[in-house]
């Protein structure tokens, strides 16, 4: 099988780099890459030309449209049997295409998701992001988990689709704000196989410090109404979970400040929860510093995505503005 690999770029040139990097080591080597720079000021069309002597790879550039339209871009000029995509903050493991192919040959699906992780090379900052992303205490395991309950949606960070898939489901019809959860439930809903690839993992660094981590959550919170307005019917008590998880915070705090005997049961509460988060991260990293940080990023990710849920729902749920 051919893959075509689509990476949309927006002022990352050292990451890509690293990525191209990561792909030079590929143990399958049917494949091209097609590297799409997305209206960046600061481009990387002479890192990625570096490496046309080690990868067949193509540059483009257009005009800023965001990463989903940038996808459809990549499609368009695709020659693979299959498309995958990868966030270009993203390591490849150099297994990953050898994994996929053979997958896909034992067991065919017309579209793939797979997991990520944190790679050795990770600051603790990008391990314990990395975790709190990846946390049954936070993500509830619908993000690359075997054990995860109901349809599994692809993430763009790490999906594959067939050509059949974009012949006859198009590409992304939005370009931000959950494109590829929409883009998921639309290739479910036309009939075609979906499934996880336990071992495609990718090395996703994600976000760098926590401010930036808390606009990328805030962000994916309004996310989820944005699906709603596609697909009501995806909207699952679930998904209230940071906002009930944050509001429960904010109350908390407030009986504390006004020495309400009731905040204690609050203390207790999300005392468990620290407690809780901080051994099963230091169980999964082995390191201290980094599940101290961990309970950091998980509160930052539930409080960012609960704002950022009851913020649109409040808008354009309640108000039902655009």
């Amino acid at each position: 099988m051919f893959f075509s690999i689509i990476i949309p770029l927006y002022n990352r040139p050292q990451e890509i780099k690293e990525l191209l990097d990561t792909l030079t080591l590929q143990t399958y080597r049917q494949f091209e890459v097609l590297v799409i720079e997305d209206g960046s000021v600061n481009d990387a069309e002479a890192i990625v030309n570096s490496f046309a002597d080690k990868l067949q790879v193509r540059y483009f550039k257009k005009p800023n449209e965001g990463q989903g339209f940038t996808r459809n871009f990549g499609f368009e000029r695709a020659q693979g049997d299959y498309f995958i995509i990868f966030d270009s903050d993203c390591l490849i493991p150099a297994n990953y295409l050898e994994i996929v192919n053979n997958s896909l040959a034992a067991n065919y699906l017309d579209a793939y998701g797979g997991p990520d992780g944190a790679h050795d090379s990770f600051t603790p900052t990008q391990k314990a992001i990395s975790y709190s992303m990846t946390s049954p205490f936070t993500t509830g395991g619908i993000r690359g988990n075997k054990k995860a309950i109901g349809q599994f949606h692809p993430r763009s960070f790490n999906m594959g689709v067939s050509r059949q898939v974009w012949e006859k489901a198009g590409g992304f019809i939005i370009t931000r704000l959950g494109e590829d959860i929409e883009y998921s439930i639309r290739i479910h809903s036309l009939g075609f196989k979906i499934g996880l690839i336990p071992d495609a993992i990718v090395y996703h660094k994600r976000r760098t410090n926590f401010l930036q981590f808390y606009k990328q959550l805030h962000f994916f919170g309004r996310a989820r109404i944005n699906i709603y307005k596609f697909f009501p019917e995806q909207l699952k008590l679930v998904h209230f979970f940071p906002a009930a998880f944050t509001l429960f915070v904010f109350i908390t705090i407030i009986l504390n400040i006004l020495h309400w005997p009731i905040a204690c049961l609050g203390n207790i509460i999300l005392t468990l929860i620290i407690l809780l988060i901080f051994f099963h991260a230091w169980w999964k990293n082995k390191s201290a510093k980094i599940a101290i940080l961990s309970i950091i990023a998980a509160f930052t990710q539930l409080i960012a995505y609960g704002l950022g849920f009851m913020q649109d729902f409040w808008k354009r749920v309640i108000f039902n503005r655009s």
